[in-house]
C-alpha cells in the first residue's frame, strides 16, 4: 500500500435532467436534476488486472450548487496529492479528520453541508481504492475487517456519550460468533436485501401513471412502496388512496413529506392519512428539529405510524440525538450526505445500540450502487436481523455505471465487482455540466423555445 500514491486529483461536475420528465419531484424539490461532483483520484499503480489503479468517488446533489462542492473538493488537494494509500489506512481518523477538521475550512461547516459532503467525495474515493486494491466489493472488505480494525477507522469525539469504542467492539464481536455471521453472508449472496420503491410515488405524476407503475414493481417481487406527500393535502388522500388500492392491504406503504411541513401540520395532516396505514412518515418537518421530531413521534405512536429521517442529517452528533431523543423509529443513513464510510460506522453502530432500525435512502444518481453495500454489510456484521429494516430504491440512472445494481425478487443482491462503485467514463464525459454534449443540445433546445 505504501507503494500506492495519490498523484493527481480529477473532479468533475456530472448532471443528469432528470427534471425533464419530473423524475424525483417531491413537494419541496419540484425541479430535480440527479447530479454528482465526480472525484478520481490518480496513482501510477496498477490492480491485479493491470489497470490503473484509481479511487473513484462521489457525492450527490440535485444540479445547482455542484460547482461549489466541486471547488471545495479542489480546496483539499494539498491534504491529498503526495499521500498513499498504506499510510492512510495506517491512520483513518488522522486522515478523515485532516478533511473534516481542517483549520480553516471547517469555518464553513463546521462538520456539516458543502465542506461535509466535500470531504465524503474525497473519503469514498479513497475506500473505493482500498476495496480495489484489496480485490474486493467495499461490502466484503468491511465484513472481512476484524472487530478492532473497523472501529479504528471511526472518530469517536464527539459521540463518546452514547457509543464507546469498547461498546462498538462489543456490537460487532457478538454479532460475529460461532457461524452466524457467515450464514448471515451467505443469506445475503442467495436471497439478497429487501428494497422498496419510490419510483411509482413522484409528486409530479399523474394518477395513472402511478397506477401503471405500482402494476409493473408488483410483477417485479416489491412489497414496499414510498409515496411522495406535502403537496395539496386533498391531492396528498387521493394519490394515498390510488396507491393503497393498487398494492392491497398487506403491503406496506410509507409517506415522504420531504420536510413540508411544520411539526404541528405534520401531526395533524398525517391524522388524517393514517386511514392508509402508512408505516413511516418520512422527514415530516425541518430535518434540524430533533425536538419537533420527536413530538411527530409521540403524537403519531398510537396510530401506528413510525417517524424515519436521516437522508440529509449533516452528521453523526445529529443522529446520536435523534437516537437519544426517540424521535426517529427508522434511521435513514445516506451514503453521500455524511462524511463517507468512516462516520457511516459510527452511525450504524449509534442505531444497533439504540434498537433502531437502518433504512437507507437511496435514488438519486449512484445511491443504489452505493447503498447496497452498506446495508450488505450492516446486515452481516451490525444490524443481525431483517425485521422492519428495508432499503430505498429507485429505478433511475443505474445504466452510467460500471456494475450498477441488480435486484432479485425485489431484493438488493451483492456486488461482486472490487471496488465501492464506477460511473463509466462515457457518461461522466457525455453528461458534463456545462459544456457536455447533452447540456450543450438542451441549452440549444431551450434558446429556440
Amino acid at each position: 500500500m505504501d507503494a500506492v500514491v495519490i498523484e493527481s486529483v480529477e473532479v468533475r461536475d456530472v448532471r443528469f435532467p432528470t427534471s425533464d420528465f419530473q423524475d424525483g419531484s417531491d413537494a419541496v424539490h419540484k425541479d430535480p436534476d440527479y447530479s454528482c461532483v465526480y472525484v478520481i483520484l490518480h496513482t501510477s499503480a496498477v490492480n491485479a488486472s493491470m489497470a490503473p489503479l484509481e479511487g473513484h468517488g462521489f457525492t450527490f446533489t440535485l444540479g445547482r450548487g455542484n460547482e461549489v462542492i466541486a471547488l471545495c473538493v479542489k480546496a483539499f488537494l494539498p491534504q491529498l496529492v503526495g499521500k498513499t494509500l498504506g499510510g492512510i489506512v495506517a491512520d483513518m481518523v488522522g486522515f478523515v479528520t485532516s478533511l473534516t477538521c481542517d483549520g480553516q475550512l471547517r469555518w464553513l461547516g463546521p462538520e456539516k453541508g458543502v465542506v461535509h459532503m466535500a470531504s465524503g467525495a474525497i473519503i469514498n474515493a479513497v475506500w473505493d481504492m482500498w476495496a480495489k486494491y484489496e480485490a474486493k466489493p467495499l461490502w466484503k472488505l468491511l465484513v472481512d475487517m476484524s472487530p478492532e480494525q473497523l472501529v479504528s477507522c471511526i472518530d469517536f469525539h464527539w459521540i463518546v456519550d452514547a457509543l464507546t469504542p469498547e461498546e462498538a467492539v462489543a456490537i460487532l464481536k457478538g454479532n460475529a460468533a460461532g457461524d452466524a455471521k457467515a450464514k448471515r453472508e451467505a443469506e445475503m449472496r442467495a436471497d439478497g436485501f429487501p428494497a422498496y420503491t419510490t419510483s411509482a410515488g413522484w409528486l409530479g405524476y399523474p394518477d395513472d401513471k402511478i397506477r401503471r407503475l405500482c402494476r409493473q414493481y408488483l410483477g417485479e417481487g416489491m412489497n414496499h412502496f414510498k409515496i411522495k406527500v406535502g403537496g395539496d393535502q386533498a391531492d396528498d388522500l387521493r394519490r394515498a388512496a390510488v396507491v393503497r388500492e393498487e398494492i392491497g392491504p398487506d403491503r406496506k406503504l410509507m409517506m415522504d413529506a420531504n420536510q413540508k411541513w411544520s411539526v404541528d401540520e405534520a401531526i395533524v395532516n398525517m391524522k388524517e392519512l393514517a386511514k392508509f396505514e402508512p408505516w413511516w412518515i418520512e422527514e415530516p418537518t425541518n430535518p434540524d428539529d430533533i425536538l419537533g421530531h420527536a413530538k411527530i413521534a409521540k403524537a403519531l405512536k398510537p396510530l401506528g405510524v413510525g417517524v424515519a429521517t436521516g437522508e440529509v442529517c449533516h452528521n453523526a452528533v445529529m443522529f446520536k440525538q435523534l437516537l437519544q431523543a426517540d424521535a426517529i423509529s427508522f434511521c435513514q443513513i445516506d451514503t453521500c450526505r455524511v462524511a463517507g464510510i468512516n462516520e457511516l460506522l459510527a452511525i450504524l453502530l449509534m442505531a444497533k445500540k439504540f434498537n433502531v432500525p437502518v433504512c437507507p435512502h437511496a435514488g438519486g444518481v449512484g445511491l443504489c450502487e452505493y447503498v447496497r453495500h452498506i446495508v450488505m454489510f450492516d446486515f452481516i456484521s451490525i444490524g443481525a436481523s431483517l425485521e422492519n429494516r428495508i432499503c430505498e430504491s429507485t429505478s433511475h440512472l443505474h445504466e452510467h455505471f460500471h456494475d450498477p445494481w441488480t435486484l432479485k425478487r425485489g431484493n438488493y443482491m451483492p456486488p461482486t465487482v472490487p471496488g465501492y462503485g464506477t460511473m463509466k467514463r462515457s457518461s461522466i464525459l457525455e453528461f458534463e455540466f456545462p459544456d457536455g454534449p447533452v447540456h450543450t443540445a438542451r441549452r440549444a433546445k431551450q434558446s429556440k423555445l
